[in-house]
């Protein structure tokens, strides 16, 4: 059994658009701490929104939050990385002018926007549930910013993709991590530098190590551990650069409890 799993959410170990786990995953990672196994959500999503939704499994948890700029494992920051505020400024300003393109401006707990439209507010709040503040101006945000992500709801990669990592990629780590989102962080954040910063943390060696993913914002955390799994439903590009691949995340971990 290994001592340290690793889970993307958003297409990992929540298909098809879903925003709530499926009722035998809390279950399943219970068994794995008691068997002394550390479980980790790791995703783009901020860490308020991600302990709510493991419920009573996620005070034994660690959390890789904002595709790795911030890392917390028993309510303590392990890892965090703050983007150059300059740099940001103009990026954000980049994306409000981009049209049909919403900005997310990630704190450490917390969303701040400035929605272009209800139902993008409507959706942060209500659908994907973060902690959500409604600004008018950047002079508002009270804290450093660890990530910038910039939602389309047309699709990134259809549509604005190619222009913001034309314009972004020198300046920042531009990574595709779903269907309508592109996230900027530092050129050295990522899943794998948070989940190898973790492993360091607990003194838990790679080779002790499984984690499963999807998409392009997974490929670091799928190579840095000793087991990378990756999702049938992922695209080929991705699907073909590991061995090992799962339709269901919850499968594969009850396949190794029954091993045990």
């Amino acid at each position: 059994m290994y001592k340290l799993i690793a889970s993307d959410l958003d297409g990992t170990l929540l298909l098809h658009g879903s925003q709530a786990l499926t009722p035998e995953t809390i279950p399943l990672i219970h068994r794995l701490q008691e068997r002394g196994v550390v479980f980790t959500a790791a995703s783009g999503r901020q860490y308020p929104n991600l302990y709510r939704l493991f419920g009573t499994a996620a005070k034994d948890m660690a959390f890789i939050c904002e595709n790795g700029a911030l890392v917390v494992y028993h309510d303590t920051v392990i890892q965090k990385s703050v983007m150059p505020p300059a740099d940001t400024h103009v990026l954000i300003q980049d994306i409000l002018n981009r049209p049909g393109c919403e900005v997310l401006i990630s704190g450490e707990a917390t969303s701040y926007l400035l929605p272009k439209t209800d139902s993008y507010l409507n959706r942060m709040q209500n659908i994907v549930k973060n902690n959500v503040r409604v600004i008018s101006s950047l002079d508002e945000i009270p804290e450093d910013i660890i990530k910038v992500s910039v939602y389309e709801e047309a699709g990134i990669m259809e549509h604005s993709a190619g222009y913001f990592i034309d314009r972004w990629q020198n300046t920042f780590k531009c990574t595709v991590s779903g269907f309508g989102w592109l996230d900027f962080v530092r050129h050295d954040v990522n899943k794998g530098t948070a989940f190898l910063a973790l492993m360091e943390h607990l003194g838990i060696p790679a080779s002790e190590t499984a984690a499963f993913g999807d998409n392009y914002n997974d490929l670091e955390m799928l190579s840095c551990a000793g087991d990378g799994y990756v999702m049938d439903n992922a695209v080929p590009d991705i699907r073909n650069r590991y061995r090992l691949h799962t339709a269901r995340v919850e499968d594969t971990l009850a396949a190794w409890l029954s091993q045990d």
